[in-house]
Order: structure tokens, then C-alpha cells, then sequence
């Protein structure tokens, strides 16, 4: 949810700013010159040290990851250093073109030097060292009210927002664009990460190495919960799946089977077969994390969850993947809202374990020091920056099990790269593709999307003089200050996405500034490097 606030991307808001259409559809040659002079713009003006923020200021003033970055630090979660990388990666696919190649390896480069000691990464990467991260721990990620997972500083590793999955899914990529031995040493070191990490029931903690250190508001630290949110699982699969098929590594399958079996483990019984987002690692029992997220059972989770289950029929041709989908499409209809909300929501996120009933999480305060979140069965004043309702396609998922369930084992799993008898390319493209685990299967890669030549026309024009797409920036924070935060709120922020001025939390802008966005820039790419394959 809030990546996509802060990139502030998307495509409307591209075209709003850019330039008239070109007379007749843009040529190869237009179509490459643009490419290249935004792509020399964000490689020799806006990245440090071969990296990457989301977004910056015009003048480059003020900076911001998930949160406001210092100058010397870089992102790692998307859309950040490693979706930069693919980028560049499928730029090079598509041109062929060396420079491509060159910045994703400066971007590789910035990656292995962040590479935490265990293999893994964490939200960012702080070229002022030890020293510079811990101070902004100690003051941006401190006083940002609601972004409970930056107000202390672990040291360790985060499978959290796939920051990790998105670096080490390049890194394997890099690898095998060339073969180049010298990425092999921090991939190997990646992948022993994901394999050292997992539990032996087959899910993985959000952090690693395990630490237990940050109990606040009453709530254990949560860091070494089995975790599937943000798709921790999903995505450590799809890295141990592209290692198995890229470099036919066996610990990997072995890892990829146990982690699917932690679905089926973690399903809960009737009369509610749904899953949480965390579990307790002695008891697996559903369990919250930040205070903000109750013990509960959540819809989205299970929808997602379902959807991975029957991936993974696809991945295997094993039926015990898909014995209790209905269960839980059934659970899923049983405690659905009476009707849509107007935004087309059909879910209550959480849902009580052992009642059904809707839960709702509300604060009050206005900042770290006297800010509190709650819960209870009221759906009025709901957060604003986490969303109480979820819109899940329920009907959809049935006829996909259908399908399923229609076809044998054998079909279903033929093209899975878990089957193949011999290495299978990765994916031409992944910037921007969203790919899920089953698009790794050989024949349901996703190919190029429609562009029209129109649009293309309107991209190119679009840059401005400088050589980036102007962005409004639609989020924003509070500068930090130093000010010590009040004791008491001055106002009711219960329905805001900021406190008061202390509060370093990301917020939407009223009125946006132009700026540079990187994921302007990977969406646009993106359109220009399709149009460029359909046209071929």
C-alpha cells in the first residue's frame, strides 16, 4: 500500500504532464534516444555510488525510501536499488545495448556492498556506514509514529517488503546474463541465507538472524514469527524455484517443497479455515505484530494464500495443494460484507479468531511518545494509512480451482521449471511484471503489453529538458527537527496519515511537487521497452 503512495506513479499522472502527441508513431531510433537519455539522466545524475531512492526533489534536496533517506543512503526495498536493476536488465534485452548491461552492474555492485554479513539485506543501505545508520534510526525512523518497523534498529537482515527477494532475484539474474563468476560469491551467499533461515516446518521469520529485542506496547518482538505477510513466503519460493531452474541447485528444490507444505500446515481448522499473517513458531497459533495489526485472522492473507496453493498444483501437479481451497473460498463468502463498500471493498481485513466477527484498529495521540493503537468492533474511524477492508475476487479464485480441478496432475505441471529436466531460462522481463510464482512456468511467461504508439509519443515528449519525467511527489513527511515530541495531542489525528510535526511518517501531499521518481521511471520504461517488442 504505501510503495505505491510514495512512488506516486501512475500512468495517468505520466501523461497528464507530458508533452503533445507526436504527429505519427514514434521510430526505433526516437524510442531508443528517449530511453537512453532518461536512463543517463538517473544513472549520472540521481544515482549514489551505483544506487537508488524512490523519489527526490527537483534540486535533489530531500530524498525519501519508505521513509525521508539521508544522502548518503540507498533503498533496497522496490521500487528501489534491485527493481532498478531489473530495469536496466530488460532495457538490455530489449536493445541490446552495453550501457544497460554497465548499470545494472553499478546497481549490483551497490546491492553486495549493503549485502549484510548472513547474505541478506535490509529496508536500506547507509554508504556513511554503522554509525550514519544507527543515527537515523535514532531520529527519522524513531519519531515516525506508525512505521513501527523502523523505530528500532535490529542490525540484522528483513525478508520484509521483499526488499531481499528484489535483490537477490537480480543478483541471480545478473549471474546468469552472462555468467560472470564474479557475481557467484554474493549470490551463493544469498541463497545460503534463504536456506539457513527457514524454519524447519518450511516458513521463514521476517528477520534473520533471529533476534528478540524490541517489545513495545505490551506486544513480544516479532520479528522471528513465521511470517506471510507482505508475501515473505511467496516470494523466498520464487527465488528458490529461479535458483532451481537457473542453476539446477538441489538444496533449493528440497526448500521450495518444505515451504509449500507450511501453507497446507498453517491452514487453520474448521469452522475457520483461514490463515493469519504471523504464527508463533512453538504452537503455530495466528498471532499480530505491530500494534497496529491484532491477533486475527486476516482475508487478504487468505486470499493470497489460496492463490499460492494452487501455484503450486501448477509447480507440482499435486492435489493436496488444492483439498481445502474450497474451505477457504467458503470461509471467505461466509464473512464477506453484507454489500461492497462504495470503493468496491468486499472483506473486513481481520476477523476474530473464533468468532467471526470484524475487528477494526483505531489510534489516538498524535505521535511516538503519546500515540497508541486499538481495537475493537466498530467500522467508524478507521486508519487511514492501513486498510480495514480488502477487495477480494472470490469468484475468480473458484473458477481458477475449477479449471484446476479439471485438469489432470500431469498437464497442469508440465511446463513447471520443478519438472524440467534441464535448466530453464528466467523470464525476459521483470521490472514492473509483477510476476507470480506460476509466470516462471516455461510456457506462461508473460510476454510484452499493448502500447500505442500514441502514448509513446506523449512519453517522449514528456521529458523535460533535464532528461527525467517531472513527477508530482503526492507523498511527503515532516522534516525531522530535533523537537521533542508533546505529551499530549493538540488535535484528533485518529483518521490522518500524520501526526503532529514530530511525526516523520509519509503522508499524501495536497499539493504535490514536481520531482524525480524512480518508479516513474521503471513504469515508463517499461511502455517503451513493450512498444519496441511489438513493434519487432
Amino acid at each position: 500500500m504505501l510503495r505505491g503512495v510514495l512512488t506516486g506513479v501512475i500512468g495517468a499522472l505520466v501523461l497528464a504532464f507530458s508533452g503533445p502527441a507526436a504527429a505519427q508513431a514514434p521510430s526505433r531510433d526516437q524510442t531508443l534516444a528517449a530511453m537512453k537519455t532518461a536512463t543517463q539522466f538517473m544513472v549520472e545524475k540521481v544515482a549514489y555510488n551505483g544506487g537508488y531512492v524512490w523519489s527526490y526533489t527537483a534540486d535533489m534536496s530531500r530524498r525519501w525510501g519508505e521513509l525521508e533517506a539521508k544522502p548518503t543512503m540507498i533503498w533496497v526495498q522496490p521500487p528501489g536499488t534491485g527493481t532498478m536493476g531489473h530495469l536496466f536488465l530488460d532495457a538490455y534485452h530489449a536493445t541490446g545495448d552495453e550501457y544497460y548491461y554497465r548499470a545494472a552492474e553499478k546497481a549490483g555492485e551497490a546491492l553486495i556492498w549493503g549485502q549484510h554479513p548472513s547474505g541478506g539485506w535490509h529496508y536500506m543501505i547507509d554508504f556513511g556506514g554503522e554509525a550514519s545508520m544507527k543515527d537515523w534510526y535514532a531520529t527519522y525512523g524513531q519519531n515516525a509514529w506508525r512505521m513501527e518497523e523502523f523505530q528500532h534498529y535490529w542490525g540484522n537482515a528483513t525478508f520484509d517488503d521483499a526488499g531481499t527477494s528484489e535483490a537477490m532475484q537480480f543478483l541471480l539474474r545478473l549471474y546468469v546474463e552472462k555468467r560472470d563468476p564474479k557475481w557467484r560469491p554474493a549470490l551463493d551467499k544469498a541463497l545460503n541465507f534463504v536456506l539457513e533461515s527457514q524454519y524447519p516446518i518450511g516458513g521463514w521469520p521476517q528477520r534473520y538472524p533471529l533476534k528478540n529485542e524490541f517489545s513495545h506496547h505490551g506486544k513480544p518482538d516479532y520479528t522471528s514469527f513465521i511470517t506471510f505477510n507482505d508475501d515473505v513466503a511467496g516470494e523466498n519460493i520464487k527465488f528458490l524455484v529461479m535458483a532451481y531452474q537457473a542453476l539446477g541447485d538441489a538444496r533449493a528444490l528440497e526448500a521450495v517443497g518444505r515451504a509449500m507444505n507450511s501453507f497446507i500446515v498453517t491452514q487453520q481448522g474448521q469452522p475457520q479455515p483461514g490463515w493469519g499473517m504471523q504464527y508463533t513458531v512453538n504452537d503455530l497459533k495466528p498471532v499480530g505484530a505491530r500494534t497496529y495489526e491484532p491477533d486475527a485472522l486476516t482475508t487478504h492473507t487468505t486470499a493470497n494464500n489460496v492463490t499460492q496453493l494452487m501455484n503450486f498444483y501448477e509447480l507440482t501437479g499435486d492435489t493436496k495443494f488444492l483439498a481445502r481451497v474450497p474451505e477457504a473460498l467458503d470461509w471467505l463468502d461466509k464473512v464477506k460484507l453484507a454489500k461492497p463498500r462504495p470503493d468496491g471493498r468486499t472483506h473486513p481485513t481481520y476477523i476474530e479468531i473464533g468468532t467471526d466477527r470484524p475487528i477494526y484498529v483505531h489510534r489516538r495521540g498524535s505521535n511516538v511518545v503519546n500515540g497508541e493503537y486499538y481495537w475493537d468492533y466498530s467500522d467508524q474511524k478507521t486508519l487511514a494509512h492501513y486498510g480495514a477492508w480488502r477487495k477480494i475476487d472470490v469468484a475468480g479464485m473458484r473458477a481458477r480451482y475449477a479449471r484446476l480441478t479439471a485438469t489432470r496432475p500431469a498437464e497442469a505441471s508440465k511446463d513447471s521449471p520443478l519438472m524440467a529436466k534441464s535448466l530453464v531460462p528466467l523470464p525476459k522481463y521483470f521490472a514492473t511484471r509483477d510476476l507470480e510464482t506460476s509466470d516462471l512456468n516455461i510456457r506462461a511467461q508473460k510476454g510484452v503489453t499493448a502500447v500505442t504508439g500514441d502514448a509513446v509519443g506523449k512519453l517522449i515528449g514528456g521529458l523535460n529538458g533535464e532528461g527525467y519525467w517531472p513527477t508530482p511527489l503526492v507523498a511527503s513527511s515532516n522534516p525531522y527537527t530535533g523537537a521533542t515530541p508533546p505529551a499530549k495531542a493538540d488535535k484528533d489525528y485518529s483518521v490522518t496519515h500524520v501526526g503532529d510535526a514530530t511525526d516523520t511518517s509519509p503522508y499524501p501531499s495536497d499539493k504535490p511537487a514536481l520531482g524525480i521518481s524512480t518508479g516513474t521511471y521503471i513504469q515508463n520504461m517499461t511502455a517503451l521497452i513493450d512498444y519496441l517488442d511489438q513493434a519487432r
